[in-house]
């Protein structure tokens, strides 16, 4: 309560322009900016075929969700969220994805939430998330916490349902949600991932939730074949497209924008993600 959450604390050294853009656009509807750009799968493709030779398997999603955990920990500004006019930064690196257990119809999903400490090489992402994926597909009941906090909500009469939601986000914007909430819900993360290349689908600009803390939500698409400029010469190459939706709020543009050349600089050249991280840039005051 009063600026003190058990998900970050409060940034109060910030200049006047970012303390009142929160005030001006109260909603983080109100104030997505989207972004989408492609990537050679070149690169990806080669640097996995080259672990592959050395007998380490990884994929798409493992090469990106290491390049987020990596981005976050060295611009710790887009590791920031808005709540109620404040501004606050997160200690830790927190991801949130979706993962079916088969692509019928009748299968919603489930959504795994992650923390990371920003250290991290690409090996060990890759680890955290094949063993949460694991424990999600092996799962008896099929549910893990997000799922049984949803089915707990539900129980409740119909017409209380959106009183409890409301009441949940009266809490969380007074810095009164209990922490257990907070780790549960797949809302109150750095950033959400939505792996749209299993579906067969292109990327889409995903909103962010107005429930919960996400300021970042990335969609992966399906690869397509483009046309490619190398030397005098054009021809078909095989891109990745992705699509980013962010709150501006907590950074301004300048920030954003050599943020994402250095996404795309780590998407280039995943091997810079197997040296671990010393520590991670830690926000100002």
């Amino acid at each position: 309560m009063f600026g003190k959450r058990t998900d970050g604390r409060q940034v109060r050294t910030l200049e006047p322009i970012q303390r009142i853009m929160p005030y001006i656009m109260k909603t983080r509807t109100d104030s997505m900016n989207m972004f989408q750009d492609t990537i050679s799968c070149q690169y990806l493709d080669d640097y996995i075929r080259e672990k592959a030779e050395q007998g380490i398997k990884l994929e798409y999603i493992h090469i990106v969700l290491a390049t987020m955990v990596r981005l976050l920990a060295l611009r710790p500004q887009l590791n920031r969220f808005v709540m109620r006019g404040r501004i606050f930064t997160r200690s830790k690196i927190w991801i949130s994805f979706v993962v079916h257990r088969s692509l019928k119809n009748t299968d919603a999903g489930t959504t795994i939430k992650l923390c990371f400490e920003g250290t991290e090489d690409i090996f060990e992402v890759a680890r955290k998330i094949n063993e949460a994926v694991e424990r999600e597909l092996a799962a008896e009941d099929g549910s893990n916490s997000t799922d049984k906090t949803a089915a707990l909500v539900m129980k409740i009469p119909g017409p209380l349902i959106q009183l409890a939601v409301n009441f949940l986000m009266f809490l969380d914007r007074h810095d009164m949600l209990p922490k257990a909430i907070m780790e549960a819900s797949p809302f109150h993360t750095s950033l959400f991932f939505t792996n749209l290349k299993s579906l067969g689908i292109n990327h889409i600009y995903h909103h962010v939730y107005e429930f919960g803390t996400t300021g970042l939500f990335l969609a992966l698409g399906k690869e397509k074949m483009q046309p490619a400029v190398s030397g005098d010469t054009t021809a078909p190459a095989k891109t990745l497209g992705f699509g980013l939706v962010m709150d501006e709020r907590f950074c301004d543009g300048l920030y954003f924008a050599r943020s994402l050349r250095m996404m795309k600089k780590f998407l280039r050249t995943p091997s810079l993600l197997e040296v671990p991280l010393p520590a991670k840039t830690e926000d100002i005051p």
